[in-house]
């Protein structure tokens, strides 16, 4: 069988979110199918494993999207799986499968900073109502999620009539913390300062805990940001590093207490799974999508009150050599090759399906 995979959402640089599940995803393919990487411009290739052949097909964002198949069509592929639910499945000679990754969007409407304004009036436009949703996931053939979570959400409100199938969001491997190096008295977030990410009640949780606490933020943060939770938390208690790189990411990690977010709202959480796979512990808020990553392991807290935040990076305190070791098992649950099995799976089902109703 002949598959392509949808690669034309793999940033050229550094991976956001969508990137780094399709690099996952690519890296770890089963062996048993030829596979095809669909991309849109050359430098994507740079992130993607060398070897395995390649097609350029127009960017997502191209005005004949919704009209991508006649691009496709003459790759002669068998399957098509794509990590978003956007490609354009008119007149389609092939099985495809479409990942929805979270219904965020729905709940938080604010468009993702980097797009442009047609972009983000678009964007809004299209999470206003749940009938586009199920336009796009019925013209495929299946459906691929990163969570049980989300696939309750899609089962709740009747989104496809398509199968769906959970293939996890995944840590790039790290490794695991050495206890004889120790640990600081120091909390990592990461993650964006949009409004839901509710990092304030994180801040206003330091002076509980005492003034040798510190909340090291690795993401880029803009000025007003950074100075409304300076002059919250008083000097030197956030550290910002405004952008870390991966190394300096995971040695932030690796001396910390714990990874700390105060959420009200999530679609999957992969910097739990990445502080987990190293084996600091996380103290995060009590929401269902945290509650299916986290398990027993992880410590959870009501989002809306910087006492519990601080009372729950106590808990971890008092457990922390064993939080440490079942984080790290716990975090196992999360892989690549597991997920790329099942996103191969939901293909194969697909192909099948198709066959049977032609």
């Amino acid at each position: 069988m002949r598959i392509g995979i949808d690669c034309r959402y793999v940033r050229i640089g550094r991976h956001d979110g969508i990137s780094r599940f399709t690099a996952g995803i690519v890296a770890n393919l089963p062996d048993r199918h030829d596979f095809v990487l669909l991309v849109n411009d050359d430098r994507q290739l740079d992130s993607l494993p060398d070897g395995i052949p390649w097609e350029r097909i127009p960017a997502p964002t191209d005005a004949g999207e919704p009209l991508v198949a006649r691009h496709v069509n003459r790759l002669g592929l068998d399957a098509v799986f794509s990590p978003m639910q956007t490609m354009g499945s008119r007149g389609r000679s092939y099985a495809l499968v479409l990942t929805l990754h979270d219904l965020i969007y729905y709940r938080n409407r604010t468009p993702p900073r980097e797009f442009s304004w047609p972009l983000r009036l678009g964007w809004r436009a299209f999470h206003l109502a749940w009938w586009p949703q199920r336009m796009l996931l019925n013209g495929a053939d299946g459906v691929v999620t990163v969570s049980a979570t989300t696939a309750g959400l899609i089962a709740a409100h009747r989104l496809t009539k398509r199968p769906v199938t959970v293939a996890y969001n995944a840590a790039d491997p790290a490794s695991v913390r050495s206890p004889a190096d120790g640990r600081t008295r120091t909390l990592v977030y990461m993650g964006s300062f949009m409004p839901y990410k509710n990092v304030e009640t994180l801040v206003a949780a330091l002076p509980l805990l005492g003034a040798d606490w510190t909340l090291h933020c690795m993401s880029r943060v803009s000025e007003a940001d950074r100075a409304q939770l300076s002059a919250l938390a008083g000097p030197g208690a956030v550290v910002f590093h405004d952008g870390a790189s991966d190394e300096e990411y995971l040695d932030a990690l690796r001396s910390a207490t714990a990874l700390v977010t105060a959420s009200y709202d999530e679609g999957f959480g992969i910097p739990l799974v990445e502080a987990m796979g190293v084996g600091t512990p996380v103290a995060v808020s009590d929401i269902p999508i945290f509650r299916e990553i986290g398990g027993d392991v992880a410590e959870y807290f009501d989002p809306g009150s910087p006492s519990a935040v601080a009372a729950a990076v106590r808990r971890l305190e008092a457990r922390w050599d064993a939080a440490s070791a079942e984080s790290v098992v716990r975090a196992g649950r999360f892989r690549w090759d597991e997920s790329a099995e099942q996103v191969v799976q939901a293909v194969e089902r697909a192909v099948a399906a198709r066959g049977r109703r032609g």
